[in-house]
């Protein structure tokens, strides 16, 4: 495969992600009116579905790592565009929670496979520069989910939003089965086994470039996720904002984040990873300051949120390429195992983040504002010690 065609199927697999759940965020509030629902139930659609997303890479990886990287994803899409129909054609609540969390399962094998890919192909110093290209195409994917998103919400119901998904689905499945090839030279016939897989997982857990990287790219997601979560109800809800001007917000976020995949790779070519994560986490942790100082000094306006959180996505486009691509970048042999341990983490804490924010969101800006100030402050903590004393992925 040429490079083009391998940044565009990363951009693809990786905005799978970002399409299933930034899609429909405008339409959160329209969706827990029709069904008369509760703040939790609401959030359970997307919590149980990033709950699903990270337990099922768990799954996804060794088999990945047994079969190849093609027949996962061939697999993995296939369910996902089921549920994807299958959710636009929910008529109650928990039928949609229970096609959300199958939407999650699968596409946790895109995802998974997406960072596996790239440690197939590039070295880990490499492999951070092809994963910021791959993700600033999900910048792009992002910023175009939001407002389309809130145009079928507002025009259409919520429904228009989700089958917008199961099209996009659509098409990078068609895209994996008709251009792509398989990037695994050497299947690992053991992957599977009890013994191995545990002796796998055991070696992955106690590597320390793995614990450094991987709890960076959690943490970042960590604030990305609080964010997201929450931004429906206090764009609309709290400050007044309708669907079309919130989605219009969060373009700006997600555009702040393709400069930063940009400034990434301009970095890493520059001062290489340790300085490169440190200069983020120096972003990262003004951006979120900035904002929780904001909230406490009274100042609750949509600028005082939407500005700090552009440059935590300055920061975001660093932390995540150099993340995903050295938590991985130890385990040639195991990658889609490393790879799924590391999305099964960030998942954990989504869920995490995601039932803590349905039982305290108050019709304020704090808890917002305060989560993503404590994801900033680990961000930066993680990137002058962990990431500084383990230095960049070992090449082996």
């Amino acid at each position: 495969m040429g490079q083009g065609l391998v940044v565009l199927t990363l951009a693809l697999l990786l905005g799978l992600q970002a399409i299933t759940t930034d899609l429909y965020l405008p339409a959160l509030p329209m969706l827990q009116a029709n069904f008369d629902a509760t703040m939790g139930q609401t959030q359970l659609t997307l919590t149980a579905l990033l709950l699903a997303f990270g337990v099922s890479q768990l799954f996804w990886g060794p088999l990945s790592d047994r079969f190849g990287r093609r027949p996962i994803l061939l697999a993995g899409m296939s369910i996902f565009v089921f549920a994807s129909v299958a959710s636009v054609l929910s008529t109650s609540m928990p039928m949609l929670i229970v096609f959300r969390a199958l939407q999650g399962a699968a596409m946790g094998a895109a995802v998974m496979c997406a960072r596996a890919v790239v440690r197939d192909l590039y070295s880990p110093i490499d492999g951070a520069r092809a994963m910021s290209r791959g993700l600033s195409g999900l910048g792009v994917i992002a910023c175009l989910s939001l407002p389309v998103g809130a145009v079928l919400s507002t025009q259409w119901g919520w429904r228009a939003s989700l089958g917008a998904v199961a099209v996009f689905g659509g098409a990078t499945l068609a895209l994996v089965a008709l251009r792509f090839e398989e990037t695994l030279r050497l299947p690992n016939p053991g992957a599977l086994q009890p013994g191995t897989l545990a002796k796998t997982w055991r070696e992955i857990l106690r590597n320390p470039t793995f614990r450094a990287f991987s709890a960076l790219s959690i943490c970042s997601y960590g604030g990305l996720f609080t964010y997201l979560a929450a931004s429906s109800f206090v764009y609309i809800q709290v400050l007044g904002l309708s669907p079309n001007a919130y989605s219009l917000v969060l373009v700006a976020s997600a555009l702040a984040y393709i400069p930063g995949t940009f400034m990434c790779r301009r970095l890493l070519l520059r001062f290489g990873v340790r300085k490169t994560i440190a200069i983020g986490g120096a972003i990262t942790l003004t951006s979120g300051t900035l904002m929780g100082v904001l909230a406490l000094a009274g100042v609750h306006t949509v600028w005082a949120l939407m500005g700090p959180f552009c440059g935590y996505m300055l920061g975001h486009g660093i932390h995540q390429a150099c993340g995903q691509s050295g938590a991985v970048g130890p385990f040639p042999h195991a990658a889609g195992t490393a790879a799924a341990l590391n999305g099964f983490f960030m998942m954990v804490v989504a869920f995490v983040i995601g039932g803590w924010l349905g039982q305290n969101l108050n019709g304020t800006v704090y808890p917002l504002a305060f989560g993503v100030w404590f994801w900033a402050a680990l961000i930066a903590l993680l990137a002058w010690t962990g990431v500084q004393r383990h230095g960049a992925p070992s090449p082996l």
